[in-house]
């Protein structure tokens, strides 16, 4: 008899301790949370579109998927709670700042940060220059509130943590975890505001992840992260550039008005290759020569692609183009680039290689 309970105990313990040893195995993933319809509740379950954002903290999100505990060890860190409409340059710093912080730390192996859709991009761009890390970071948001039928942020978040937790997730830089799909921050960008398929990237999706496991088809070709130049620690503000948007019948009213406000540069949000109207050239360049920056984009939306000297003869006029940048993500990187120039030729650069 004793020797029965004997084998029973040594058998419990046995199990015990593989199941510690399981626990202790799994990767550290670290939620930050900063609001976003992710966090947001409707009145009703029918009210995919119509809710208030931000309202549920991490701790709930968290307890909410707990299938969570199968992928990684996690905890949450409520850092704002905002709709991402109306995040600033100040809150993609003190974000920027804890991301790299945590990338630091032995015990934190991926990072996950849940935001609201308007401006995920633009934070994942920001993040995805200037965090010195190979380690993963995934951003997360959902297209309906969690109150709502079919709602997708459950399945977003649990794809964001399995991503972030494996190992064939470093060295990719930022990445965007919607939709099934691991989209880079760099190209990723909403593309409609009512379907779960909102975020998709012109040049397609790095890869995919299903139950849990991620399948990877591309690798990114521009730098970030560890090869990028430009780093948090060492950036305290950012200096103000504006957007202004090219249109039928355009005035340069727009133009004039943000480089009266103090705007280091201006993105123009052209039409096709970055048009320009002729009525607007002449404040662009009378601009330039007060030592405002311009800079040409497109607002085509599922790609635009901006040619040097192909539109407007941008050498003579001391312009730069953003490539392939929509207009938001070239405003993220000119504000970074000029925290460390303000030449021309050097934006030019960065341009073609960010």
């Amino acid at each position: 008899m004793f020797k029965r309970i004997f084998t029973r105990c040594a058998v419990f313990a046995i199990g015990c301790a593989a199941s510690l040893a399981v626990m202790a195995a799994q990767p550290n993933v670290v939620i930050l949370a900063t609001g976003g319809t992710i966090a947001g509740a409707g009145a009703e379950a029918t009210n995919s579109a119509t809710y208030q954002a931000a309202k549920v903290p991490v701790d709930k999100l968290i307890a909410g998927v707990p299938e969570l505990a199968k992928v990684a060890a996690v905890r949450g860190e409520q850092v704002f709670q905002i709709a991402s409409e109306s995040f600033t340059n100040d809150h993609l710093l003190t974000l920027g700042k804890r991301v790299s912080a945590l990338a630091k730390q032995a015990d934190v192996d991926g990072i996950v940060i849940t935001h609201g859709t308007d401006t995920l991009e633009e934070t994942a761009y920001f993040l995805n220059l200037v965090v010195h890390t190979d380690k993963p970071i995934v951003i997360v948001g959902s297209m309906r509130p969690g109150t709502a039928m079919s709602a997708d942020g459950m399945l977003n978040l649990y794809n964001a943590v399995a991503a972030a937790a494996a190992k064939d997730a470093r060295g990719k830089g930022v990445l965007v975890a919607m939709n099934d799909e691991l989209n880079s921050g760099r190209d990723v960008s909403k593309m409609i505001n009512i379907q779960t398929s909102a975020f998709k990237s012109p040049w397609g999706p790095l890869g995919m992840i299903v139950e849990g496991r991620n399948y990877w088809f591309r690798l990114p070709a521009k730098r970030h992260t560890v090869n990028s130049e430009f780093d948090i620690d060492k950036i305290d503000s950012l200096p103000l550039v504006g957007i202004a948007y090219g249109h039928g019948n355009v005035a340069d009213t727009a133009y004039k008005a943000l480089a009266a406000s103090g705007a280091k540069a201006i993105i123009h949000a052209g039409t096709g290759n970055g048009s320009v109207a002729k009525n607007v050239v002449p404040a662009l360049r009378e601009l330039r020569g007060q030592g405002v920056q311009v800079i040409r984009s497109s607002h085509v939306n599922a790609g635009g692609f901006v040619l040097r000297n192909a539109e407007q003869p941008d050498d003579q006029y001391d312009w730069v183009v953003a490539h392939d940048l929509n207009p938001q993500k070239a405003r993220i990187l000119a504000s970074v680039a000029l925290t460390k120039t303000s030449d021309s030729k050097e934006l030019q650069r960065i341009f073609w290689e960010y």
